[in-house]
């Protein structure tokens, strides 16, 4: 028994800022000062908070320390852990009010969230299976398994409301009656852990802090439809994920969890690991089954749909992590529970990684309906700098920008279709004043056209012609009639691509042109980019009336743009000005502005 449990994040965000030191000078230090046997120390998942990685909770305490550094350890244990004295300079600031120790469920950052996918991440040690079954890991299948019929099952699903958490959001008990009304001799579960959005890592901490509960949940749909064998489909990008799971696979086996008869019912069900190389356009469902099978990750026509003909021509279920993930809980907690949270259409949580321009950076977790306000000013702690907030881009390259004008929308997977968004697996990146929306449709569209498989030429063709117009914008080459042709282009790969990666490759697009058109007729008309982002249409120039003569600027310029004698004011010459901005940052007189 210990006396004092310190919990280290072991995410991917912690673990590339130095947590495994960390974790390696903890144990050395408290082995130093005779306390290995009073204090534990645990390599969690990630706690949300990335912004202020590596993160250290002390419990019972529950003392939060954020961005600690190796050197700070001795310090942790000598005062906290053998002389009882909170460290209080390497505190979350938010959890420190009037000289008292809030708990982290009462900062800005946490009390709006509701977690249930996230429920264990950065509560237990993921790899340790009876850890899990001491929060009710497992419980969930030995129930399906000895009270409910694979029909109850499905039915409990359905009646909680849960819907798809990796894109399009369709039913999850709909789509599982599909696969089980087919019947065949083999069918199987498939898991979509290909996560490929820019700013995007819902899935990947979820896998690195809770993989049971996956593992758990993937065991249920398969007794739900008929399935003795299920696949997790991952990039190899993320190698903790892939280690993590593994390990999980493997304990769960040596448990009777995984593998012949669980729980003595006569049900089997193993899984296995896949690995993915990292196409984006393998998180589409077709692509992803093609990709298991070996072959080239290019999608199919649909009909016939998975749950017909999904993975070796078997009927197949497949749904990403997130939703996984909140499996179990239904099933424990009854169907009522989950769908009390939530908006009408779209049921339960949703889990964000929140980036861009804004503090707390991370993942949330909050119910269905929040508006986007709650989570960019009280969740995410505003805008830096003082900036206004000009859009939020969500659903990643399938997605699109949601302007401040809608600020307070609930956010569900309805409202954000309405306004030209969509949900997505859950990116939400944050933008403001100083981002120019072209750029930013234009960033998306070049990621979708690498990324495009090339097997439809609407898409193959289509977002390469789109790419090449939007960068006339962005260069001040493009007329009005582009404009009009980039429109209809867009609506034309949209209906004619074969799968959703060409079919939503447009979004970002028409979203922009739609509420940030002013900006695009900015690029065309007037030759100006109005965030001062686009190259092509800056100039940068010196005030005479600022400059100081100090020559720091023209010593930084790599193109020997800028001229000037020692004392006197200074000068820059477009023609070799390549507009790197170096002599701006350099500037300390504020003498130098981009126009």
């Amino acid at each position: 028994m210990y006396r004092s449990h310190v919990l280290v994040c072991g995410g991917t965000g912690c673990t590339s800022s130095g947590s495994g030191e960390i974790i390696s000078t903890f144990e050395r230090e408290l082995a130093k000062n005779d306390l290995d046997k009073e204090v534990k120390v645990v390599r969690t998942g990630c706690f949300g908070l990335c912004a202020l990685g590596p993160v250290v909770i002390v419990y019972p305490e529950g003392s939060f320390y954020s961005r600690v550094k190796a050197e700070d350890v001795p310090e942790i244990v000598e005062e906290h852990l053998l002389k009882g004295r909170i460290v209080s300079r390497l505190l979350y600031e938010e959890t420190v009010e009037d000289d008292e120790i809030l708990s982290l469920n009462e900062t800005d950052f946490y009390k709006k969230q509701h977690r249930v996918a996230l429920r264990n991440c950065g509560v237990i040690d993921p790899e340790n299976i009876e850890e899990y079954i001491a929060v009710d890991g497992y419980e969930a299948l030995g129930k399906c398994l000895t009270e409910y019929t694979p029909e109850q099952v499905i039915q409990i699903i359905k009646d909680s409301g849960l819907r798809g958490r990796g894109g399009a959001g369709f039913p999850t008990g709909v789509k599982w009656s599909f696969a089980a009304a087919n019947a065949a001799d083999q069918k199987y579960v498939c898991c979509n852990a290909d996560e490929g959005d820019p700013g995007a890592f819902m899935d990947r901490s979820v896998l690195e802090g809770d993989p049971h509960a996956v593992i758990e949940a993937m065991a249920i749909a398969g007794y739900a439809i008929g399935a003795s064998q299920g696949y997790i489909y991952v990039r190899a990008e993320y190698p903790i994920a892939v280690k993590r799971l593994q390990i999980a696979i493997g304990q769960a086996r040596e448990y009777g969890l995984l593998g012949k008869d669980i729980f003595g019912t006569g049900f089997d069900f193993d899984l296995d690991v896949r690995l993915g190389a990292g196409a984006f356009v393998c998180g589409e469902e077709t692509a992803l089954m093609t990709s298991i099978e070996g072959k080239r990750g290019e999608p199919r026509p649909r009909p016939p749909f998975p749950a017909v003909k999904g993975l070796f021509g078997k009927p197949t279920v497949l749904n990403n992590v997130e939703t996984y993930a909140n499996i179990p809980q239904i099933i424990l907690k009854g169907a009522d529970w989950f769908a009390s949270m939530g908006t009408e259409k779209s049921k339960g949580t949703k889990v964000f990684a929140l980036g861009g321009k804004i503090h707390n950076t991370g993942l949330v977790e909050v119910p269905m309906g929040t508006t986007l306000r709650e989570i960019v000013e009280e969740i995410g702690g505003g805008i830096p700098n003082g900036k206004k907030f000009k859009a939020a881009q969500t659903g990643g390259p399938s997605g699109g920008c949601i302007p401040a004008e809608h600020f307070d929308v609930p956010i569900d997977y309805d409202n954000l279709l309405a306004i030209g968004s969509m949900m997505g697996s859950g990116g939400l990146i944050v933008m403001d004043e100083d981002n120019c929306m072209v750029d930013i449709a234009k960033f998306f569209l070049e990621f979708t056209v690498d990324e495009s498989c090339g097997k439809c030429t609407p898409c193959r063709v289509g977002t390469r012609r789109l790419l090449e117009m939007l960068d006339k914008v962005t260069k001040g080459k493009a007329t009005m009639e582009d404009l009009d042709k980039i429109e209809s282009l867009c609506y034309y790969i949209k209906e004619n691509s074969l799968c959703g990666l060409g079919q939503t490759a447009p979004n970002p697009v028409l979203s922009t042109l739609r509420y940030f058109r002013d900006e695009y007729i900015a690029h065309i008309v007037d030759k100006r980019c109005p965030a001062g982002v686009c190259k092509d249409l800056l100039q940068y120039v010196i005030d005479p009336a600022k400059c100081r003569g100090c020559t720091l600027c023209s010593r930084v310029c790599p193109a020997g743009a800028i001229s000037g004698e020692v004392k006197t004011p200074h000068r820059i010459d477009p023609a070799k000005c390549v507009k790197c901005g170096a002599c701006m940052e350099k500037c300390k007189f504020g003498a130098i502005s981009k126009k």
